[in-house]
Parts: C-alpha cells; structure tokens; sequence
C-alpha cells in the first residue's frame, strides 16, 4: 500500500469513533397534533427520542394501533454493534500501520457484509415492528400496516415518517466507501504492476507490450508529475539512473520519487542507495524510495515497510547480493531459507557505503602503484 493509502485508511478506521458518539440513524414523524415532530435516534447501543419525551410518547401512540413498544434492552443487535464497529476500527488501524494490501481488503469485505447485514436486520425490524400488530389494539383499520420507510418518506395515516442516515451512520458509509475506493485503486496497481512487468517470449505479445510502453509510459509520467507516487517497472525497457544498465531481472529493482514527480528506476538495491549516498538528488527534493518484493515481484514497496537479507545465495544484479523482502513475509521465514545478515534501509546504507570507500581506495592504491609511463601521455 501507499503512504497516502495507509494514511486514508487510518483516517478511515479514527472515523468511526464517532459512530460511538453520533446517532446512527433518526427516524421523526410529523402530523397535525405534533407540529414540531416527534422523533427517535437509532444509536449504536440504544434508542432515544429525539426530545425527551419523544420515545414515551411514540410507545404510546403505537400502543393504539397495536405496534410493538421499543425497548432498547430488549433488541439484541444494540449489544452486538459496538463490538463489530470496534474490532473493525481496530483491523483497520492495525491494516494501515503494517500497510498489508491483503488486509485492506479483507477489512473492506468485513465491513461491507457487515453493513449489509445490518440494513437488512434494520428492515426485517422495521418490517415486523409494522406488520405484527396486536389483534386486541383499540384501533384497527383493515388491511392497514405500519412499517416506516426504510428511507426516504412515508405517509402513515395522519402522520409523515422520515428516515434517514445521522451522522453517526454518514460517517459508517463514509468509511466504508473510503475502504472500496482504496481497494479498488491497491487492486487496480498492483494487476498494472504484474500485466505492464511481465517477461515475454513471443513475438506478438513482445510487439504489443512495446505499443502499449509507447502508449503508457507517456501516460505515466503525466501522472506522476501530479501525485508522487511511483510507477511499474518496464522491465527491458527502464535503465538505471546509477549504472546505465538496462533493467532486466523482474525480482530486482527499484525507484526514487521525487517531490514534483519525477521517478528514477534502478537496477538494483545498492544502485538505490548508492545513488542517494552520493546526493545526485537533492536530499530534501526526495519524496519516497521504492523496492521491488522479491518474493512478490514486481510489487514495489517503500523501503521503510521492506527489510533486506544481505547473502550470498541471492546475487543481486550488481553483485552486492542485497535482496529486499516485503511486509508480507517474516524475516524469521527468510532466515530460514536463506542464509545471510537481515538489514533495515540504513543497514543498506552502510555496506552500500562501506563498499563505495573500499572501491574508492582501491583505485587510489591502483594510481599509486601505476608506473611513470602508464600517466604519460603518448
């Protein structure tokens, strides 16, 4: 997931703290003898009248007609509904801060199922409230029932029922559309990532990637230069910034954005971090670095969610054998796998450093052990 994704997920998740606070929903009703309505909130763990003396005198007026009486205790959903809106506060949080694109999803399909199921136990209520009349009231019209609106306006004999959305309930539907629109777009950039980086051996697939490259990466870079955030990799196509070599290992690579957009693709880990050593980027332009998940390429990841095994049973494309690793698998499983040191992006950074210092005195050591005719000039 992206920063601005993990961002708007939490976001997202802190809303629906004021479902505890907000009604969910309101239900009022107008008529002649109560020219300033009367009404109920529906909260996430009871139901009040919106003055004081709404709920009494709705029980009452029902009570004649022979509808149900509302009883908050008696209606089991307003125990349940703080739970459910807590844990799914709670998965979201936990969703953004690992940045888990899987867990997006998961918590964008929990909380829809649970908002469908909701509505419909909402309805199915308001249909038996309505519908199962007492045989004994004092007043029954023939064929007549009761069930408010699900939404929207109802006329019910002498009075108009409203009901609609507060904006404890607002805000659910907010979060949850926050939740699909993010799931869509991780969705959508991550089947671009596999469709646009996938190797290819046949001649007309080869020729029909090279017109979309022609097509999209113009496209691309449009993009970028209004949001900062990084593109897939064209494997075959995209150069180094640092080593001039043309990309072509799909388990490796990596991004520099920066600040107006502009994107710089690397080769490899150390490319990466060689290129940011040596400053050819002015350090405060930088707006995010990106590596490839190796074991799930070509997926980029920002290097603070990523971890890195330095081994040599992985050889890295400029020979450094630094591999970066994505928050989905653990480090411990790698470990397992492979043998070698697990680093964090300053880790990196100092053997990419250490490494430039020992070439660099390495050349020093070759210059001064040159002979007088090989620093002649023919």
């Amino acid at each position: 997931m992206t920063k601005n994704s993990r961002i708007a997920l939490a976001v997202a998740s802190l809303a629906l703290l004021l479902v505890y606070v907000f009604p969910l929903w309101s239900i009022t009703l107008e008529a002649p003898q109560y020219p300033e309505g009367i009404g109920m909130h529906i909260w996430i763990d009871t139901v009040t009248g919106v003055k004081a003396n709404d709920l009494q005198n709705i029980n009452g007026l029902n009570h004649y007609i022979g509808m149900k009486a509302i009883t908050p205790d008696a209606i089991p959903e307003l125990k349940i509904m703080p739970w459910v809106i807590g844990a799914l506060m709670i998965f979201g949080l936990v969703a953004a801060a690992m940045g888990n694109r899987s867990m997006l999803v998961v918590w964008t399909g929990l909380f829809f199922v649970a908002t469908i199921v909701g509505l419909v136990d909402f309805y199915l209520w308001e249909y038996d409230y309505g519908h199962n009349l007492d045989p004994t009231a004092a007043i029954k019209v023939p064929g007549m029932h009761y069930q408010p609106p699900f939404i929207g306006a109802k006329k019910l004999l002498n009075f108009t029922a409203h009901s609609w959305p507060a904006l404890g309930g607002w805000t659910a539907f907010l979060s949850l559309g926050t939740g699909l629109v993010l799931a869509f777009l991780e969705g959508r950039k991550a089947m671009r990532c596999r469709r646009k980086s996938t190797p290819d051996s046949s001649g007309i697939r080869f020729a029909s990637t090279a017109k979309q490259t022609v097509v999209v990466v113009p496209l691309l870079f449009f993009l970028a230069a209004c949001m900062p955030e990084p593109r897939p990799l064209v494997h075959g196509h995209d150069y180094c910034a640092y080593c001039k070599m043309i990309i072509a290992d799909e388990r490796y690579g990596a991004e520099m954005v920066t600040t107006k957009g502009k994107i710089y693709t690397f080769d490899s880990v150390e490319c990466l971090a060689a290129h940011q050593l040596e400053s050819r980027v002015a350090p405060e332009t930088i707006h995010s670095l990106w590596v490839v998940d190796f074991q799930d390429p070509p997926n980029l990841v920002e290097v603070r969610e990523a971890f890195f095994l330095h081994s040599r049973d992985l050889s890295s494309p400029m020979g450094l054998n630094l591999t970066a690793f994505g928050p989905e698998i653990s480090q411990q499983a790698v470990r397992h796998a492979f043998f070698g040191d697990i680093l964090d992006w300053e880790g990196v950074q100092g053997l990419v450093r250490q490494h430039i210092l020992e070439v660099t005195a390495d050349s020093m050591q070759s210059l001064r052990h040159a002979t007088p005719a090989q620093h002649s000039r023919p």
